[in-house]
């Protein structure tokens, strides 16, 4: 009985203590980097308001080349709709519509369905660094529901290493290409 108990015990910690450490971590998330391109904010800005130009630079678009694509509207407009679909469940499924493009940002919404559903609010704007260089910001920003926000806890230092990854193939695609 006394072993019985014990082991109840430990699995009900098991479940409680993700449970409670939820509640203290907080449910809001913002993430940003920065990449410095030599190029002119004009050639760099029409690139990234272009959102099927991310197949090509981000790290998770490109995760699974064989995942279904939906396009919808026109690119590099408010209202376009990139939507994605994939058996990849790293990938999912979501879409990702812009929703303003002004003084060189593009302002976009991620819903992501598969395999958590939440939306996050992306920004993507390009500045003048010197006179022949672009600095380019890439912000993303949300918030998760109790008790998924435990995985902001984890999630952080991933998601900024996959945009530095992201911004750095930008940067050699256009300081190599166009």
């Amino acid at each position: 009985m006394n072993t019985l108990f014990i082991i109840l015990l430990v699995i009900t910690a098991i479940i409680a203590l993700p449970l409670i450490l939820a509640l203290f971590v907080k449910k809001d998330y913002h993430i940003e980097e920065q990449v410095t391109i030599s190029k002119r904010v004009p050639e760099v800005f029409n690139y990234i308001k272009l959102v099927r130009n991310q197949e090509h630079y981000s790290k998770w678009v490109m995760a699974d080349p064989n995942m279904k694509k939906t396009l919808t509207g026109t690119d590099g407009t408010p209202g376009f709709i990139y939507a994605w679909d994939s058996t990849d469940n790293k990938v999912g499924a979501g879409a990702q519509e812009i929703t303003a493009l002004r003084d060189n940002t593009l302002n976009t919404e991620i819903r992501f369905i598969r395999p958590f559903q939440g939306t996050s609010y992306v920004t993507m704007k390009a500045e003048p660094s010197g006179s022949e260089d672009t600095r380019v910001t890439w912000s993303m920003a949300g918030k998760s529901k109790y008790p998924m926000n435990i995985m902001n806890l984890f999630m952080g230092k991933m998601l900024h290493r996959d945009m530095q990854i992201s911004l750095q193939n930008m940067r050699n695609i256009l300081e190599n290409t166009i």
